[in-house]
């Protein structure tokens, strides 16, 4: 239909062949194939001359209302490249989707309101692209998986327990003196019953043990306001409660390692502006985010890198 609007246009093959960087014979081609189709003649061809059948002229006013569509239709969808929109399936820890991620979701729905967001918390390993997320945030040490890697800032850790358990059951001092103590334990973090500690003498790692092991941190956190023991848990987590006097960070000497967090997608698949709107947004605010509590921890940033893992 182009070829043929062009060609009436034009006045001739030859004309609407330079206009469409085409051969002229292809251009006649193009309008022939048009009319066998049609089983009609569109044009009256001679050497020196053409023009339109009656049949032709109404077929070529269609024609250029159908084109006019078509490229409105096109406009369209180069648009909604510059716009973000759609639904954007999510996956966070439970701990981090909810108190690190979905505080700042609603800034990111002002900026983006046409954008829909599925926010998924499970503390299991999820795959990102056999369980179908658009972005997974992963807390922890990241394995080879051939995801395209963002890192966040880090997850900074507070070791932490109840005024009436250390009341009850003294302050250990150093990391050694946890031995003695009940530590409870994230089974996802610590699967050896092992913490880690930076001090004066470097790192340290020390065998904790305890009554109670849990999946999710929520559950320590709330047995350890109830006197049940130690934990070692993120400071967003746990900074109300600090703040408030629930809980008393120990072993000020010592500097739990933070956890490294990273935001995951697919690699090698065109990225859609919703995603990239989303992740612009998340790197720009959570790569430099601060928890609000320092517990008296130096400040633990880290600047973003873009990789493969």
């Amino acid at each position: 239909m182009s070829v043929f609007v062009k060609a009436v246009e034009c006045g001739s093959f030859a004309s609407a062949a330079d206009e469409l960087n085409l051969s002229a014979p292809m251009v006649g081609k193009h309008v022939r194939q048009l009319e066998q189709q049609l089983g009609i003649t569109l044009l009256n061809r001679s050497t020196r001359r053409q023009s339109l059948t009656d049949v032709g002229r109404h077929y070529y006013e269609r024609c250029k209302i159908v084109l006019a569509e078509v490229d409105a239709a096109d406009a369209i969808a180069r648009e909604s490249k510059k716009l973000a929109q759609g639904h954007l399936r999510i996956s966070a820890s439970i701990n981090y989707g909810t108190h690190c991620l979905a505080p700042v979701l609603s800034a990111y729905r002002e900026r983006h309101p046409h954008v829909t967001l599925g926010l998924e918390l499970s503390d299991s390993v999820v795959d990102l692209i056999a369980e179908g997320y658009d972005a997974v945030f992963r807390v922890g040490t990241l394995q080879n998986s051939g995801l395209r890697a963002r890192a966040l800032a880090p997850y900074r850790m507070v070791i932490c327990a109840s005024p009436g358990y250390l009341a009850q059951h003294g302050t250990p001092r150093t990391p050694a003196e946890l031995m003695g103590h009940e530590c409870l334990r994230f089974t996802h973090w610590s699967p050896r019953e092992v913490w880690y500690f930076d001090g004066p003498q470097g790192r340290e790692e020390v065998e904790i043990q305890g009554a109670l092991s849990a999946n999710v941190g929520q559950a320590l956190k709330e047995a350890a306001l109830h006197g049940m023991g130690i934990i070692l848990q993120p400071e967003v987590l746990v900074a109300a409660d600090v703040k408030a006097g629930r809980l008393i960070p120990i072993l000020p000497g010592y500097i739990a390692p933070s956890l490294p967090v990273h935001l995951l997608t697919a690699p090698g698949r065109l990225r859609t502006q919703k995603l990239q709107s989303f992740v612009d947004y998340v790197v720009q605010t959570l790569v430099d985010s601060d928890a609000g509590f320092t517990g008296g921890l130096p400040d633990q940033k880290i600047k973003g890198l873009d990789r493969k893992i």
